[in-house]
């Protein structure tokens, strides 16, 4: 899907929340429950529609992973938005399954693309390391590390990962894409509950870039790795398979941040382009 709505369509944006728990990721596979097929199935039944929309997404989720803060689109015909918009949130609180939930529905501006208009997303990756386990109310949502964790060496390892780099040794390289990202924000915090929380914040994120972000600090946290080793690790800039890639359930995307809306179109081009170093060639998914 482009950016150009075609004449008598509309663009409309949702921002939804699911529990990945029970699905296969967000992407519509065949044989498999997914968030996309939950989703599509329930707008096509709910607005009538002899075809079903199509959806773009700010980021695909691997199985397992939650939502907070997911965003998609599609495209619609004006006369059936005018008849459903203001009905839409009922109705697919009605058809849709427990596990995901659509908290709005809009006309999205001009030039907005949930995928390539994004200019950052922000996940957070939750472990607890008491040495009884994890709250069992919280037991989808948490990582259990075996291990106490040292908050203060695991940010002190995440500052050699800030800014542009290849993160190639981080990523599971998919074929005509580039593992080059700008990381913003990679932070550790432990709460009142102990909970352990990094919150992670990027450009763009490539096939298991945040789970094996995560997988490198806890070997530092737990005193199995040196504070410099995920920077060099990086540096390496090859797949590592020391690497670990930690478990699904403790990720949560957050939020999607988007520019004003007369630089949308702008960035959506800008983001398509191949992205390579300075001095280098070139060369995602969900996390």
């Amino acid at each position: 899907m482009g950016d150009e709505v075609e004449p008598g369509h509309v663009r409309v944006r949702l921002d939804l929340s699911y529990d990945g728990k029970d699905f296969s990721g967000w992407a519509k596979q065949r044989t498999l429950r997914t968030v996309q097929g939950e989703l599509e199935s329930a707008l096509q039944t709910v607005m009538r529609l002899k075809e079903p929309v199509d959806l773009t997404v700010a980021g695909r989720t691997d199985a397992g992973v939650h939502a907070r803060g997911q965003v998609a689109q599609f495209d619609l015909a004006e006369e059936v938005w005018a008849e459903h918009h203001d009905k839409l949130l009922r109705r697919l609180a009605g058809r849709l399954p427990h596990d995901v939930r659509v908290w709005k529905a809009a006309e999205a501006p001009e030039g907005f693309n949930a995928r390539f208009s994004a200019i950052w997303r922000r996940y957070a990756y939750r472990v607890g390391d008491h040495q009884a386990g994890v709250d069992p109310l919280r037991r989808g949502h948490v990582l259990w590390h075996q291990w106490p964790l040292d908050v203060d060496a695991m940010n002190e390892a995440a500052a050699a990962l800030l800014g542009e780099h290849d993160f190639a040794a981080y990523c599971k390289k998919r074929e005509g894409a580039t593992t080059i990202r700008t990381l913003q924000e990679l932070s550790w915090v432990r709460d009142a509950d102990g909970i352990v929380t990094a919150t992670v914040r990027a450009d763009a994120f490539c096939h298991n870039m945040v789970r094996s972000l995560v997988g490198a600090l806890l070997h530092v946290g737990d005193g199995h790795r040196p504070v410099e080793w995920p920077g060099q690790v990086l540096a390496a800039a090859v797949r590592d398979s020391s690497v670990h890639v930690v478990k699904p359930h403790g990720l949560t995307l957050e939020e999607v941040g988007y520019p004003a809306d007369e630089l949308l179109a702008a960035r959506s081009k800008e983001a398509r382009n191949m992205r390579t170093l300075p001095g280098a060639g070139g060369g995602c998914g969900g996390c």
